[in-house]
Parts: C-alpha cells; structure tokens; sequence
C-alpha cells in the first residue's frame, strides 16, 4: 500500500512492461472489448488498405494499461479517480511498452489524499506515444480507505 507521508513531488511510480506485444495479444484484446475494426487484427489490411506500420495497438489497451500501472500502486485502500491519455503516436505488433507516472501534487481533500500524476506510455526505445494526466486517491494515516467522488 501506498502511504501518503512518504510521497514527495517528482517522485516516479513503478512501472509497467508489456510486451513484446504479438498480434495475438491485439486480437484477443480486440475480442474482449468487441472492437472489430480490422487495424488490430489483419496486418494485411492494415497495411494495404489502410497505409498503416503494422497491426495498432489499441488506444483502449494503452489507457488500460495505465490504469493497471496506477491501480497497483495505488494499493487496495487507493482509488484511481481520473485518467486523461492522448494518443499521439502510434504503437504496433512487436513493441515492448511501459506505462510510467510521476507525482506532479500532492493535495489533501474530503479526508484523502489526492495525488495529481503525469503519466504515460513509452515504448523500447523512450518515445512517448500517449501522455496524460491521472488522480489517484489514497487513504490517509488512520483514515479510511479512499473513496470515489472526492477529487
């Protein structure tokens, strides 16, 4: 669990790899979320017909895998209660990624705390595909568990 006392500004938060990502990986995230558009899944139209690098990662998948980074540290009594991505590059079959955040504030409101993340998500080589902006919610010392509605 995260404890906010040991929080400081600029700090980075563990990250999270995944990958290489395989078009396997794509397809079955495509199925889960019934997301049929064939950029994810049929490297032949997506590059042929579409002009594309190579099957796409999903924008759905790169936030998700934020908020999984965000979730872990955030710990069971912490609460993720916003997450902004913007997609501004695209990542393909075959990148390795890291979702990564830092402290940008620390707040306290309604009895939590409320920390304020610049996040994102880069790939093997450092470039950022996806920069955002999170709050996280987290208990403080002797009080209850975060909660949404807060921040």
């Amino acid at each position: 669990m995260t404890a906010f006392g040991d929080l400081r500004v600029g700090a980075e938060l563990p990250p999270l790899v995944r990958g290489p990502l395989t078009p396997l990986h794509l397809m079955r995230f495509s199925a889960a979320i019934e997301n049929w558009h064939r950029i994810h899944y049929d490297e032949r139209f997506a590059v042929e017909h579409d002009g594309l690098p190579g099957l796409l990662v999903s924008g759905s998948w790169k936030q998700h895998l934020v908020a999984q980074m965000l979730r872990a540290w955030a710990g069971p009594d912490g609460w993720m209660s916003r997450l902004e991505l913007q997609f501004r590059r695209m990542n393909v079959a075959g990148d390795t990624l890291t979702a990564w955040g830092r402290i940008a504030e620390l707040d306290e409101a309604g009895g939590v705390a409320v920390v304020r993340c610049d996040v994102g998500i880069r790939d093997a080589h450092g470039t950022e595909s996806s920069p955002g902006r999170a709050t996280c919610l987290l208990a403080l010392p002797g009080g209850p568990p975060a909660r949404p509605g807060v921040a």
